[in-house]
């Protein structure tokens, strides 16, 4: 029986020279992307790119062999690959529960239990809609090498798995002193040495992961792939998250010091973020100078709020307070600001159910690259 103080997470790790130059370099490029001038078609193209990435890479590192063009092809509904049914499943799961991941930091939702367990059943389901929350696992789980069969690591007994999930959601809660790439970099090892599932660990760890980057401000416009960095370098990947020399969770990881993983996990958002930065600098300079003109006068949320113009020609307030979750006040004194300055134009004046477009300054942007 797992001793009680060993249900309440507390992570060990150090804040080293490496992990300190690591949050700076994912900073400035946060902080760069802001005001890097792409339009919105672009940014849709390259964050649907990168979700096919990541959908790609995720599952490549469980054994999927779909290519990248195949995934593409799977997730657009228009190829099937006989023979390679699972493959297919597992690629549609998690592209739709990385969709319900972006569709939840949207909305600035916290995280819960369910939340996770939702995640998991569309990772195993297949992407269906009406799966049930996954309930853990009920047994003991053991990991072996796939090629001599010995234990490589033997997860916590499966009736400790709820207190040290819910340790987990409480920690996540309540660390608001620690930067956010650690903190999800931690609930990642964590994550993945409960090892609450008897399957899909890792893809529900990828995601969880990506979850808290998105919701504590460090999502980066939906453009980073940090599955990739795993892939290319697997060893690497297991070999930073394989703490402590024991297999036995009870004998050593539950308190080991996870600085290693903290360091790898740090410098794998560093690099993803800077080659993002580097391909969307390319693709802005590939634009006219009008246009990107165009884009740097517009701040980061009038950014944001063009994405609504691609799908619809008018908007109400309402779907505008929707995208940043604003009380309407809120959003009433931000449209009427967009109006001032020449962002929006009114094409409704009733008070319930304004409307507004895009001024004509800013409509080529809908459609030029």
């Amino acid at each position: 029986m797992l001793i009680k103080n060993m249900l309440q997470f507390k992570p060990f790790y150090t804040i080293t020279s490496k992990i300190a130059q690591g949050l700076m370099r994912i900073e400035a490029v946060k902080e760069k992307v802001l005001y890097v001038p792409l339009t919105p078609l672009v940014l849709a193209s390259l964050r649907q790119a990168a979700k096919l990435y990541s959908t790609h890479y995720s599952t490549m590192i469980e054994g999927n062999v779909l290519t990248q063009d195949q995934v593409k092809e799977v997730v657009e509904h228009k190829g099937h690959f006989p023979g390679r049914e699972r493959d297919e499943q597992e690629v549609k799961g998690y592209y739709a529960a990385l969709t319900l991941v972006e569709q939840w930091a949207a909305r600035g939702t916290s995280l819960t239990e369910k939340m996770i367990q939702t995640l998991h059943a569309l990772v195993m389901s297949g992407g269906q809609a009406k799966s049930k929350p996954s309930p853990y696992r009920d047994g003991q789980n053991v990991i072996r090498d796939g090629r001599t069969g010995a234990i490589v690591y033997l997860p916590p007994e499966a009736q400790d798995v709820p207190n040290l999930m819910r340790s987990l959601i409480d920690w996540i809660g309540k660390t608001s002193d620690v930067p956010c790439p650690i903190v999800a970099g931690i609930a990642h090892y964590q994550f993945a040495t409960i090892h609450p599932y008897y399957d899909g660990n890792g893809r529900t760890a990828r995601l969880l992961t990506t979850f808290l980057l998105h919701h504590g401000g460090f999502g980066l416009k939906g453009l980073f792939s940090l599955e990739e960095y795993y892939a290319r370098n697997l060893g690497a990947y297991y070999e930073a998250i394989s703490i402590d020399d024991s297999h036995n969770y009870y004998m050593g990881r539950a308190e080991a010091d996870i600085t290693p993983w903290i360091e790898y996990f740090i410098e794998g958002m560093a690099v993803s973020y800077e080659n993002i930065l580097k391909h969307m600098d390319h693709l802005a300079a590939k634009g006219t100078s009008d246009y990107r003109e165009l884009i740097r006068n517009l701040d980061p949320m009038q950014r944001k709020a063009l994405e609504l113009f691609q799908n619809f020609k008018t908007v109400t307030s309402r779907q505008i307070g929707e995208l940043f979750g604003f009380k309407p006040r809120t959003t009433s004194q931000l449209c009427a600001k967009w109006v001032e300055n020449g962002f929006l134009e009114i094409v409704d004046y009733s008070k319930r159910g304004r409307k507004y477009k895009l001024s004509k300054h800013y409509e080529a942007l809908l459609t030029s690259l």
